[in-house]
C-alpha cells in the first residue's frame, strides 16, 4: 500500500497514438489517478490513424512492434499493415479502460507554467490546470510539402500520402510521385501494379533491404492465444536480430556495417540487371545514413514496363503535370506526394511557455534540443516523449516509449515523495548530455554524407549515437544531480555519462 503522505498529482497527456495510450497505461498503474487525455482527432492511434495510403505497412517485426505487457496473437503478416496496427492499438486503448479517459476532437492550443502549475487552453476554449504535462505527440505527424515553384497550380489531384484521397481512383490513370523514402517505396509497390502510367519523381536514391514478408496462419494465431510467454520469446528474437542487424551496424560501425552494406548492395546488383537503371538506383552515401528501406518488392515494382523513374530535378508544377530541369513536360492526372513529414516540429505550434514566460520557440531558437529527450530545461514538470536523440534509427519505437515512460514515471515519483520540488533538467545537464551525443556520432553512418529528416537545422543527426543496451542502462534511473532543487536535498552523484560502459 503506498504512503498516505505521497502526493497524487494530475497529469495532462497530450496526444492518444501509441506513447498516449502507454503513458496512461503506465499512470494508471503508479496509481495516479486524476489523468487527462486530449486528442486532436476523433479516435486513437496516432500515426497509424493518420496513415491509410495503399501498402502502409510497419517496417518492424510485427511480433516486436507491441508492447511488452500484451502481445498480439492476431497479426496476420510479419510486417504488419496498417489497419491491423491500428486495430491493435485501439484493442489495447479499450481493453486497458484508455479509450473512455480521452477526450476526443479536443487539442491543445495554449500550455503555460506559472506559480508550480501548467495552464492549458483547449480548441473547445476549456480551461484545465495540470502539475504534469506529457506531450505524446509523436514524431511524424506534420506532412511536409515540397517547396516546388507552381505546386499548388496542379489542375488534377494532388494529396500528400499522409492525407490519402481514397475517392480518387487510380487504375488507368498517369500518375506522379514525389519522394523514394519509406512511404513512398511502399505506394510504389502497390500503385504500379494498377496505374495506367507512374512516373517516380527520384531526388535522392535510398538503400533497401530485402526482408521477406510472411503470412500468418489461423493455426500459427491459435498457437499464441494465451501465450503471453510464446509471444515474448517472438517480441526478444526479433528484437536481438533488429538491435544487431540494423541498430548496431549505423550506430557503432565495423564489422557489421560492413555485412550489412556489402548485403543491401548484392541486393541491387542481383534485382536491377539494367546497368543504367541500377545506377540511378545506387546512392552515394553510406548505408545507413538514411533510413534504411525494408522492401522486397521495391525494385520489382520499379521495373515494371509501365514505370519510368525520373532523376532530373523538378523545375516547377503545371496544370497539365512536371516539368523537369530540361524543360522535359510531364503530363499526369494525379500527383502523389511522399514528401515526409516536419520531424523537429514535436509539440508545436503549441503555445508553450515554461519558467518565466520563456517560450519554446525560443528556447530552440539556436538548436531543438533537450536533456535525455525528455526533459526541457525551463519547462518544470514537462516531458516530451520521443524527442530529440530518441534512438529512433531503425527499431522499434514502441521499446523506446516503453524505456522513456518508465524513465518518467520515476522522476514524477520523487516528485511525489517530496525528492524533487519541481522537475526540470539544468541547461548544464542538457549542455553536458548533448557534448557527450556529439562524442559519439563521428563513428556512426548518419554523418555519411546525406541529406534525411534524421538531420537538424545544422546538418547534425538527432539521434542517439550509441548502442541500444547502453541507452537502456542509461534510462534505467534518473542522475538527480542533474535537475535543480528548490529545496536542498541531499544528493550523491551519479559517474558522468561519459564514462558509462
Amino acid at each position: 500500500m503506498r504512503n498516505s503522505s505521497v502526493k497524487n498529482p494530475s497529469v495532462v497527456v497530450i496526444g492518444a497514438g501509441m506513447t498516449g495510450i502507454l503513458i496512461a497505461i503506465k499512470l494508471r498503474e503508479a496509481g495516479i489517478s486524476d489523468v487527462t487525455i486530449l486528442e486532436k482527432a476523433d479516435k486513437v492511434g496516432g500515426t497509424w490513424r493518420e496513415n491509410t495510403y495503399p501498402g502502409v505497412a510497419c517496417d518492424i517485426p510485427a511480433h516486436m512492434y507491441t508492447y511488452a505487457f500484451q502481445g498480439n496473437p492476431e497479426w496476420r503478416h510479419r510486417f504488419a499493415h496498417g489497419d491491423e496496427i491500428q486495430a491493435y492499438f485501439e484493442k489495447i486503448s479499450a481493453d486497458y479502460g484508455v479509450t473512455s479517459q480521452v477526450r476526443f476532437n479536443e487539442s491543445v492550443d495554449a500550455c503555460h507554467y506559472r506559480d508550480g502549475k501548467w495552464y492549458l487552453t483547449t480548441s473547445r476554449g476549456n480551461d484545465l490546470v495540470a502539475d504534469f504535462v506529457i506531450a505524446a505527440t509523436g514524431i511524424l505527424h506534420h506532412p511536409a510539402y515540397p517547396d516546388i515553384p507552381g505546386l499548388d497550380s496542379f489542375a488534377g489531384a494532388m494529396f500528400h500520402t499522409a492525407r490519402w484521397d481514397h475517392a480518387v481512383d487510380l487504375r488507368g490513370k498517369r500518375v506522379g510521385i514525389i519522394g523514394t523514402g519509406s512511404t513512398a517505396a511502399q505506394v510504389i509497390s502497390e500503385i504500379s501494379k494498377t496505374a495506367g502510367s507512374l512516373t517516380i519523381f527520384q531526388r535522392t536514391p535510398q538503400w533497401i533491404l530485402d526482408v521477406a514478408d510472411k503470412d500468418y496462419s489461423e493455426k500459427e494465431q491459435a498457437r499464441l492465444r494465451g501465450n503471453q510467454g510464446l509471444m515474448d520469446k517472438l517480441r526478444k528474437r526479433y528484437a536481438w536480430l533488429i538491435r544487431n542487424t540494423f541498430t548496431e551496424a549505423v550506430s557503432a560501425g565495423g564489422w557489421r556495417h560492413a555485412l550489412l552494406s556489402w548485403r543491401v548492395k548484392r541486393y541491387l546488383r542481383r534485382s536491377v540487371k539494367d546497368p543504367a537503371l541500377r545506377a540511378k538506383l545506387t546512392p552515394d552515401y553510406k548505408v545507413g545514413c538514411k533510413r534504411l528501406i525494408v522492401s522486397s518488392t521495391f525494385y520489382q515494382a520499379v521495373q515494371r514496363p509501365n514505370v519510368r523513374l525520373e532523376t532530373a530535378g523538378i523545375e516547377r508544377i503545371s496544370e497539365q503535370g512536371v516539368i523537369t530541369r530540361g524543360g522535359t513536360r510531364h503530363e499526369l492526372d494525379v500527383l502523389i506526394l511522399a514528401t515526409g513529414f516536419h520531424p523537429f516540429n514535436f509539440m508545436r505550434p503549441m503555445d508553450l511557455t515554461g519558467r518565466d514566460g520563456l517560450s519554446i520557440d525560443t528556447a530552440w531558437s539556436r538548436k531543438v534540443q533537450a536533456y535525455r529527450s525528455v526533459c526541457l530545461p525551463g519547462f518544470p514538470n514537462f516531458f516530451l516523449m520521443l524527442g530529440p536523440n530518441s534512438p529512433v534509427g531503425n527499431y522499434s519505437v514502441i521499446a523506446m516509449s516503453e524505456v522513456q515512460g518508465d524513465y518518467v514515471l520515476k522522476l514524477i515519483d520523487r516528485w511525489r515523495t517530496g525528492q524533487l520540488q519541481s522537475v526540470e533538467a539544468t541547461e548544464e545537464a542538457k549542455v553536458r548530455f548533448n557534448d557527450y551525443l556529439k562524442q559519439g556520432m563521428g563513428t556512426t553512418a548518419w554523418v555519411g554524407g546525406c541529406q534525411s529528416w534524421y538531420l537538424d537545422a545544422d546538418g547534425e543527426p538527432a539521434l542517439w549515437p550509441y548502442s541500444w543496451n547502453r541507452w537502456v542502462r542509461e534510462m534505467a534511473e534518473p542522475d538527480l544531480a542533474d535537475f535543480r532543487r528548490d529545496t536542498p536535498v541531499e544528493i550523491e552523484p551519479r559517474q558522468p555519462a561519459e564514462k558509462a560502459a
